[in-house]
């Protein structure tokens, strides 16, 4: 007599990538929420105005291609900023439709504080420089392969 053949499950949690992604970054956003709630921002306003400081005179769309958001999801957050008085919404001479952002000097003064909570992060995430880069090249081949 012959065992029955077992069907094939499918992997448990832990082996599901998905799910490593999903409770990671459940994490990383708890551990920026309350540094970013010093600072008056929301995560997704933290990463606009990251973006920002990074380039000023973006518009929305770049923005929310960056962000790799729809422009929709983008414009509430920039209303916010700007009602924070951290951006301002100016018209783009190349497209009437689009906004660019610029920083007000409130804005501008907000980097050093982004600095100080990027720091924290990388020291509550206790994994060395290399560690980082090695994820993000992982993450980016990932990212650009469900694309």
């Amino acid at each position: 007599m012959t065992a029955a053949k077992k069907p094939p499950r499918p992997p448990i949690l832990d082996q599901h990538l998905c799910f490593k992604l999903y409770s990671t970054s459940l994490k990383m956003t708890q551990l920026y929420k309350p540094m970013l709630a010093e600072l008056n921002l929301t995560y997704p306003q933290y990463l606009v105005m990251v973006v920002l400081w990074e380039e000023e005179g973006v518009g929305i769309k770049d923005i929310a291609q960056r962000l790799q958001q729809d422009s929709g999801s983008i414009t509430p957050l920039v209303k916010r900023l700007e009602a924070e008085g951290y951006l301002l919404r100016g018209r783009d001479p190349q497209d009437e439709r689009n906004r660019v952002l610029t920083l007000t000097q409130k804005g501008k003064d907000l980097r050093a504080a982004g600095l100080r909570v990027s720091e924290r992060i990388a020291h509550a995430c206790a994994i060395t420089h290399q560690d980082v880069e090695q994820l993000a090249n992982g993450l980016d081949k990932l990212n650009s392969n469900l694309s």
